[in-house]
């Protein structure tokens, strides 16, 4: 216990102190100082309202001292029954602050209640001012002050509504005042209302945009970590398969082949470096696939895991986004073959012309089975083909074997989507 009060004291202590004033920054020596700036751990609660959240309820509170004229008329007693016009004062606050209050209230601004207590409040502002007149009239500016924090009325409906009042404001002004004093009071009435509803509506609008781009951020995040995934699956997925079909041919040649073996066990050791590069530069985003090298190796996959490949190559050269996309088909596609298919078999070809290029891959294995078209490979994939504008389709080939066939556009402009955020 004792540690703890001790413990709570230093606390306080320190707060006292990083809050206490710094004597030299009074005389001017520190500018920066605790009376040089507002910032810091010892500003108040009320003044850490965000600048872009804009005037909250409280600074529509002090417009209520345009009523300070009425107020001291009926304290001095020149205001003829002032125990009604005190009445009526008060409800006017009361019912100007329960408008304010429901229109900032986040459950509240959109249902009708604010609407409701701004009718209340226009009755009893025609009352007053036509029972009373003079200084009175200045609670016209205050009714549409008080409708321009009212979201219901924003837009035309808004805007009908303060011509209106300030129509009637200024005619009933002149005709009780006889003439004096009647532009302005109508003039002030529209204005108010129309600032007061502009600038709420910019801050509205303000708080709308930050929404968006809070959400595009977190989107963002979603597509990387998406991107990251698929990345991580298509290359550890692969890889792993071909160490373990090295491994695997390792084991059956050491007995009878001892060099064979040797120079499987060093392809496993390029592939785990290999494997390791990837990796990084799929963390850091900036890995750039090839179509010659993925068939390559898919050539000594299929034939470490005795798989007879074919490979057929025909048509210009392809950009390096396309040929970064169709180098990641036939290493999903091989690393399939050799993991579920059971196939002696496997022939790759691709075409391309001017426009398009088509790439083929078929084995005569039993296809991928339970993973099949629907695995997370493959969806992937199709989905990263779609955004370039291409197609991907994967299925049975025939009685026995398992196709899969990707299409894309070659043009660079058609890529420009290939690659997604980083």
């Amino acid at each position: 216990m004792a540690q703890t009060w001790e413990a709570k004291t230093v606390q306080h202590t320190k707060q006292q102190d990083a809050c206490a004033p710094d004597h030299g920054s009074a005389r001017g020596t520190d500018p920066g100082g605790a009376h040089g700036s507002d910032s810091g751990p010892c500003r108040p609660r009320w003044a850490e309202r965000k600048a872009d959240e804009g005037p909250g309820k409280y600074a529509f509170l002090p417009w209520l001292l345009m009523g300070m004229g009425a107020f001291s008329n009926v304290i001095e007693g020149k205001t003829g029954n002032p125990w009604l016009a005190g009445l009526g004062l008060l409800a006017f606050n009361s019912v100007y602050i329960t408008v304010v209050w429901t229109s900032f209230n986040p459950r509240l601004r959109h249902s009708r209640r604010p609407l409701y207590a701004l009718g209340v409040l226009t009755a009893i502002t025609f009352a007053i001012a036509l029972g009373f007149g003079g200084d009175w009239f200045l609670f016209f500016p205050l009714l549409s002050l008080a409708s321009g924090t009212v979201r219901a009325l924003r837009g035309k409906k808004l805007a009908a509504w303060l011509i209106a009042l300030s129509g009637a404001a200024g005619y009933l002004t002149g005709w009780h005042n006889g003439g004096p004093g009647a532009f302005g009071v109508g003039y002030g009435t529209f204005l108010s209302g129309t600032v007061t509803a502009t600038v709420l509506s910019l801050f509205d609008t303000i708080q709308e945009l930050n929404t968006t781009r809070q959400e595009l951020a977190r989107s963002a995040v979603e597509k990387e970590r998406l991107r990251f995934s698929r990345d991580l699956h298509d290359l550890l997925g692969h890889t792993l398969s071909v160490v373990v079909v090295k491994a695997e041919a390792v084991r059956r040649l050491a007995p009878r082949n001892l060099d064979a073996a040797l120079a499987q066990a060093a392809d496993i050791e390029a592939v785990g470096r290999q494997a390791l590069t990837e990796i990084r530069e799929a963390v850091s985003g900036y890995r750039e696939g090839s179509l010659s090298t993925e068939l390559d190796r898919a050539r000594s996959v299929l034939e470490a895991a005795g798989i007879e490949p074919v490979v057929r190559q025909a048509g210009p050269p392809l950009p390096p986004q396309a040929g970064a996309l169709l180098g990641w088909v036939v290493r999903e596609g091989v690393t399939n073959a050799v993991r579920h298919s059971g196939a002696t078999h496997c022939e790759i070809s691709v075409h391309a012309d001017e426009e398009r290029v088509r790439l083929t891959l078929t084995d005569d294995g039993r296809g991928p089975g339970g993973s099949g078209a629907g695995g997370t490979g493959l969806k992937g994939l199709t989905e990263r083909l779609a955004a370039a504008g291409g197609t991907l389709r994967s299925g049975p080939d025939g009685r026995r074997g398992f196709r899969v066939t990707a299409e894309l556009p070659v043009g660079t402009g058609d890529m420009a989507g290939a690659e997604e955020p980083r």
